[in-house]
Formats: C-alpha cells, structure tokens, sequence
C-alpha cells in the first residue's frame, strides 16, 4: 500500500496560516480568538457551577472539545477581513469565534451520528460521559444512552452560542442580518449533507447511490461552514461587495469538496498515528465516499461489497480493501478529481476584485489540498 507523504497535513491545516507569510496580524488576530474562546468557556464553566456537578463537566467537556483544532473556520474569516483591507479587529475575532463554536458543535453531533467515542485521539464527549457512567456502574447501554445524550446538549448549546455571539458584533442592524443570514445558510446545507450522509450509508435509497449524489452530499456536509460561509463573513465585515462573496462562495464550495474528498482517501490510505483519523471507520459504518461510488461501477465491486459496512472489520482487513480500492482506480479517480476542483479554485481567484493579499494565500490553501498522500 502506498505510504503516507511524511509533509500531509490534514483538512484543519492549511498551509496558509498566516505567520509562515509574515503576517504579524492575523497572528495577533488568532491569538485573540483564543482568548475569546477561552473567556467564553471560563464564564460558561463558571455559570453551570451552580447547577448539578455533571453540568459543569459538560461545559468543561466542550471547552475540551474545542481545544487542538488548527482553526481553519476563524483562519477563513480572519484571511478575508485582512486580505480585503478591514482593520478593526474585535468584530472580525467575534465572527471568527461564532465559527469555531459551531465546528465544534458540528463534530460533537457528528460523533453522536457516526458512533465515534474517540476524536483526536482522546475520549469525546459521548465517550467521556459513557465512560463516567461505567465507572459508576451503569450498564454499556445505559452508559452509552448517557454519553450522547451530554454530546447531544453540548452540541446544541454551542449551536445557539454560535449564533448568540455573532447577534451581540458591533456592527450595523444591515450588516448583522447578512451575516446571520449566511450562518443560517451554513447550518442548514450543512444538515441536509449530514442528512443524506447517513441516508447513503444506511442504504435508505432504493438504487445503489451515483457518485454525483455522493459528490453533492460532500459539498453540502462541508463546503458551506467550513469554508464559504467564514469567507463570505470576513469579506462582507471588510466591505467587500456582492462580487467578490459570491466569487468566494463559489472558491468554497470547490476548496470544500476538496478537503472532503481528501478526507475520503485519508480515511482509506492514510496512517492513524500521522493524521489522526481512522482508517477503519469510514469502511466500518459503510460510508458512501467518492472511493466507494467510483469503485461500485468496476469488476472489483464483489471484493468490496461483503465487507462493508462490518461492524467487526479488522484492521488487516481495512489494509485489504484499501488495496481494492487502488487497484480498481478509484483512488485515481479521487485524486484526479481532488486537483481539478483545486485548479477551478485557484483559477477563480485572478479577478480584479480579489487582491492579491487574498487571492495568494487563498490559492496555497486549495493547493494543499493536494500532496497530502502520495
């Protein structure tokens, strides 16, 4: 199997993060995000001391979970503030925190939805709750049933937080309503992606799924918060006109089929202890990625079929499959396809409305989307 680039990074790193360019600012401007998170954990820790212990862990269990990211949603923000020449750094540090609450409130249902216990290689919040409740001697069902009910909640008081705090920027009413507007379309694509999401993995369809389903769940499940959604905040707080968002909309939602499509191969071909991510997962659940949609339409379908979705499947039998998938080439195809969403990406930002204080940074991050397994 071929080996893992010893430079991957992974969907949460760009290469363009601002101190590597030199850019004291957004350095500065991350540093604040930090802080402001952190203040609004300590109050919320503090707020729910006053009720049942289990409370405060929950808080203190989302602060936890929001910590060891690489901020990629503020980074986009905090990117098109500066690359568009805005200069007031608290509104823009008080968007760019809305969006990494609601990331995490994202991947705190996302575990709930995929069953997942572990994220980044530590207890979640489902996992640490169930774990509580086993020491105290509840039942595995029972103590699950505990675990996602905290992940659930924590999940949705950061959801509301979200949206709280991007309401209360000092802003204009005109302002604030568009940029409500654009968290709003956020949240919504991004549950119709994890709605079709589990749809396709579950089978619910009565066909076998075509990759253009497959790629239009990709775009919905990422593109809109991840990258769109906090480019279009930062660019409209700086100024920008209707141009330039929806060129920035269109850069996002093609730079956020390409992270996705790379997490596609690293849930398959990459290396746990590198990335982080599992590469028995995906293949456990029966995801329908861009791999398993290519591989689908090949004479090597029957090798794959039986054993996806297996609960118990090993992890030599994860490698096997792996295997398949190269052989047959649907890891080719995702490459292929990886790069040529990258090339519209960057193509998309040599326009007159873009400087080039955005447009450079914004083409290495779609390129490192690239070269991450090789």
């Amino acid at each position: 199997m071929t080996q893992l680039h010893p430079e991957v990074r992974t969907p949460d790193a760009p290469t363009a993060d601002g101190t590597a360019a030199g850019d004291g600012a957004l350095a500065l401007d991350l540093a604040a995000v930090e802080e402001r998170l952190g203040a609004f954990f300590d109050a919320r820790i503090s707020a729910a001391s006053a009720y049942d212990p289990s409370y405060r862990r929950l808080w203190e269990s989302a602060r936890d979970a929001a910590e060891g990211g690489k901020r990629i949603r503020p980074r986009f923000v905090l990117l098109a503030y500066r690359g568009l020449g805005g200069a007031e750094r608290d509104v823009a540090c008080t968007a760019a925190m809305a969006y990494e609450l609601l990331h995490t409130a994202f991947l705190l249902h996302d575990d709930v939805i995929d069953g997942d216990t572990v994220r980044r290689g530590r207890p979640n919040t489902a996992g640490e709750f169930a774990a509580d409740a086993v020491a105290r001697g509840a039942s595995s069902h029972r103590a699950r049933r505990w675990g996602e009910s905290g992940a659930i909640l924590a999940g949705d008081l950061l959801l509301h937080a979200a949206a709280t705090v991007l309401a209360r920027a000092d802003t204009d009413e005109w302002t604030r309503e568009r940029l409500l507007d654009i968290l709003d379309h956020s949240v919504f694509v991004t549950a119709a992606g994890e709605l079709a999401d589990v749809a396709l993995s579950e089978r619910l369809g009565d066909d076998a799924p075509a990759l253009e389903d497959v790629l239009a769940m990709t775009e919905h499940k990422t593109a809109a918060y991840s990258v769109s959604g906090p480019l279009m905040t930062g660019a409209l707080l700086a100024g920008g006109g209707e141009d330039v968002l929806a060129s920035l909309a269109e850069y996002g939602r093609l730079v956020g089929i390409a992270f996705q499509l790379g997490d596609d191969l690293l849930g398959v071909f990459g290396a746990e202890d590198v990335t982080g991510k599992s590469i028995v997962s995906d293949l456990r659940q029966g995801k329908e990625t861009s791999l398993i949609a290519y591989a689908r339409g090949t004479a090597r379908w029957e090798e794959v079929a039986p054993s996806l979705g297996r609960g118990d499947l090993a992890p030599h039998e994860a490698g096997r499959l792996a295997s398949v998938l190269e052989e047959c080439g649907a890891r080719r195809f995702v490459e292929r396809l990886l790069a040529d969403h990258v090339d519209r990406a960057v193509a998309l930002l040599d326009s007159p409305s873009i400087p080039p204080a955005l447009a450079e940074p914004l083409a290495d991050v779609a390129r490192s989307c690239i070269g991450r397994i090789v």
